[in-house]
């Protein structure tokens, strides 16, 4: 039996499945996360493709210290449940740079350049490097492959990946590249799929979790994204601030505050968290009666409507919009705030269905069709490793 595993790492969390080759394509036999990396709370959980649970327990913190501690615990585990390891193992990792428009199969020299990119995706590329490096020393002969969320963009026109700076730092790589791609990747094959009709129209997809952005789709394809040269630019965030006048930067370069201390802040301090003062969980927020939770709630709702406008201007025009992640998939009032601010577009929600968190949320007279679709990147992931060890006969 031939499989492929893939392995979704966040900053906090491990999600894999694994999928088994047939004749007719890949199927999942199992799925699961390690959560709560590198908290006080670790758990991991496992069921198979009927929902089956197959491990549930929590973790002493030693365990999962870190990505590489995940990686070994699920390793482990996983080698115990197939009786070998897997045929091959297949990553998302967020940030490509500017020569990486597909997935790759791994080695030395590719690790090398991904490691140079650690600077602008701090929380995610450090993870996803240690998963890959556990890997490698638990089963060196299994084939690799890595998936890139800036891929997807990578059909930009010019003037969307331009910053108005000096040619010579775009030649450097100082470029708006977007992110999230695997998950707009998905979200452009289940609308081919399902509603073949918005697909071939203007979109705007919000991927609204602990990471958020904003992406303009048309007939499919990324035409513009919020997130820019990192994962810090556009809307805000559990903990990063989102769109920010970069003389604030420069204030605090100026107030003695090093680089490492301004990295801290704008990606684990700022954002809902930052603003709420307690939690960037909008979960936890949703429930606070406090006038901080509240702006924390009023400020990301009116920012992400913004970004979503935008989105209209680069795309000549807006059909539909969907929601997607985590808050995009289960927080029905931020969703409702949101479509709130764009009602000058002719957005109408539905009330009950947007608390059922129903396919299509918005009421039969909005002139902007509204859509919540859950995201599956490990999917893509899979289907893109596939292709790559097709070429290579799975060998």
């Amino acid at each position: 039996m031939e499989t492929l595993f893939v392995v979704n790492a966040g900053s906090s969390s491990l999600k894999f499945r694994l999928f088994e080759r047939r004749s007719d394509g890949l199927h999942v036999c199992l799925r699961g996360q390690l959560s709560g990396i590198g908290s006080a709370e670790p758990a991991f959980e496992a069921a198979d493709h009927e929902g089956g649970e197959l491990v549930r327990r929590a973790l002493a913190p030693a365990q999962a210290h870190d990505a590489a501690q995940a990686q070994s615990i699920l390793g482990e585990w996983l080698h115990d449940h197939l009786g070998a390891p897997p045929s091959a193992v297949a990553h998302r990792v967020v940030h490509g740079g500017p020569d990486i428009g597909e997935a790759r199969l791994i080695d030395e020299a590719l690790l090398a350049q991904l490691e140079q990119l650690v600077p602008l995706a701090p929380l995610h590329q450090p993870a996803a490097l240690a998963v890959i490096r556990t890997v490698q020393r638990m089963a060196p002969g299994v084939p690799q492959i890595a998936c890139f969320d800036t891929a997807f963009h990578r059909s930009h026109p010019p003037v969307a990946d331009r910053f108005a700076l000096p040619r010579r730092f775009y030649a450097e790589g100082v470029r708006r590249y977007g992110f999230h791609g695997l998950s707009y990747e998905y979200i452009a094959s289940q609308l081919r799929t399902h509603w073949p009709a918005l697909a071939a129209g203007r979109v705007a997809a919000a991927h609204l979790g602990a990471g958020a952005s904003v992406c303009g789709l048309v007939d499919g394809r990324s035409v513009s994204s919020s997130m820019g040269f990192s994962a810090l630019d556009g809307i805000p965030m559990a903990t990063r601030p989102g769109q920010l006048d970069p003389g604030v930067v420069l204030w605090m370069l100026d107030r003695g505050m090093n680089a490492r201390e301004i990295e801290a802040l704008l990606y684990k301090q700022s954002g809902l968290a930052g603003l709420s003062g307690t939690s960037g969980d909008m979960r936890e927020l949703i429930g606070n009666d406090s006038a901080d939770a509240r702006l924390a709630l009023d400020y990301f709702a009116l920012y992400t409507a913004q970004a979503l406008a935008a989105l209209g201007t680069a795309m000549g025009g807006l059909d539909a919009l969907v929601f997607t992640a985590g808050i995009g998939e289960h927080a029905a009032p931020v969703r409702a705030s949101i479509c709130a601010h764009l009602a000058w577009l002719g957005v109408r929600l539905d009330a009950a269905r947007n608390v059922a968190h129903a396919s299509r949320i918005s009421s039969d007279d909005s002139a902007i069709e509204v859509r919540v679709i859950p995201t599956n990147e490990e999917e893509v992931i899979a289907r893109h490793a596939h292709e790559v060890l097709e070429a290579r006969a799975w060998t």
